[in-house]
């Protein structure tokens, strides 16, 4: 099949204000849309930042309007979008739900964060995940995941035994744990032999700054494109052509004895 095109959407979001966001998310998709992008990532939270103590009033509501926004983005430009994630507000309460949506419009996936982060606070004001991050997407198997799952590579291997290819991330990681956060996604690119498009805000909040540096990775563990700390876009091609010979180099998956994983 012929490379995907993706495009990092590394947004300084403002601070629980989604009009302002859904603003600024829409010049950023038609800007990368221009530039050839076909699939097109958004970050984590990024109708709202970190507000978590006004979700219930600034959420939205069975993200119904994030949906629509991002399907009419998607139609319009006819592209691809792994569109962040939301604040979600739910009967039961708010989750942070990533949504992905195809070029047709189509809701294809939304997966609600499995881990919440408790140095965040986020246990006191979201809800937990209940299913997998698992989509298909030009029948190409691809898996979603939200910040602090990167670091549950248990986690990630569950969708990578189940046949995903390429694994998209959506974050708000701060500063102070940058090199984490490279260390990790390189960690699973290499593990699972997997494309890893991770797409992390800029700028700060009135609580943390945030690192930038979205990144995508190859199923050997080479960065194709980095960010900055700065509100950018950052583009990369991926090329499958090669990930069965380094899937038959080293078998991991052949290889693997998950009887004794538990």
């Amino acid at each position: 099949m012929k490379p995907w095109k993706v495009a990092c959407i590394q947004l300084d979001i403002e601070f629980g204000n989604p009009e302002k966001n859904f603003l600024r998310a829409s010049d950023k998709i038609a800007e990368a849309a221009s530039s050839g992008a076909e699939i097109i990532v958004l970050p984590e939270l990024w109708t709202t930042g970190y507000d978590l103590t006004r979700l219930e009033e600034i959420g939205d509501s069975n993200a119904k309007r994030s949906i629509d926004f991002l399907r009419k983005e998607a139609i319009k430009h006819r592209i691809h979008l792994i569109g962040g994630s939301v604040a979600n507000q739910k009967k039961d309460g708010v989750y942070n739900t990533l949504l992905v949506i195809d070029k047709g419009g189509n809701l294809l996936k939304q997966y609600d964060k499995l881990h919440l982060f408790k140095l965040m606070d986020e246990h006191k004001f979201l809800r937990p995940g209940q299913s997998d991050g698992l989509f298909q997407l030009d029948q190409v198997p691809c898996a979603g995941f939200i910040c602090y799952d990167i670091r549950f590579p248990e986690w990630i291997r569950t969708h990578t035994a189940k046949g995903a290819e390429v694994l998209f991330v959506v974050a708000e990681w701060p500063l102070p744990r940058l090199a984490h956060w490279r260390a990790l996604l390189i960690s699973r690119a290499i593990e699972n032999q997997a494309f890893v498009v991770a797409c992390n805000r800029s700028g700060s909040d009135p609580h943390n700054t945030f690192a930038g540096h979205s990144m995508v990775i190859n199923p050997w563990g080479d960065i194709l494109a980095e960010g900055s700390e700065d509100e950018s876009i950052l583009y990369a091609d991926l090329s499958f052509d090669k990930t069965p010979e380094i899937r038959n180099q080293i078998p991991i998956f052949q290889d693997r004895r998950p009887e004794f994983y538990s």
